[in-house]
């Protein structure tokens, strides 16, 4: 695991996403971020229906107008809480959630202990 923080807070809009990657377990895993505030969620960037990554451009995530993280491939959406496909090709599926936290105005991995 990295000791980087994986980016700066006010590098992501409020209500908006942004993309890191950040070693898993061993592998270089590319992020999706979402922020809420002060609060961010993250998720493994690849979409559950065909494996490909959610963004349409590097950094570029499209949000619908109802709030749902929507795949560029084929349209999926996402619920922003818990990363549940709600509409599209892999209904019921979930994105894969990365624990993340915010402090000293930068998102990191969250480490046990």
């Amino acid at each position: 695991m990295t000791n980087a923080a994986l980016i700066h807070l006010d590098r992501i809009p409020d209500g908006g996403f942004a993309d890191a990657a950040a070693d898993l377990h061993g592998d270089m895993e590319p992020l999706v971020l979402y922020r809420d505030g002060n609060d961010v969620r993250a998720w493994v960037n690849v979409c559950p229906h065909a494996g490909r990554q959610l963004n349409w451009a590097p950094g570029e995530f499209l949000k619908s107008k109802d709030g749902m993280l929507v795949c560029a491939a084929h349209g999926a959406s996402f619920e922003l809480q818990s990363g549940e496909c709600v509409a599209g090709p892999c209904r019921g599926e979930s994105l894969r959630s990365v624990e993340v936290e915010v402090r000293d105005g930068a998102v990191w991995l969250r480490t046990a202990g």
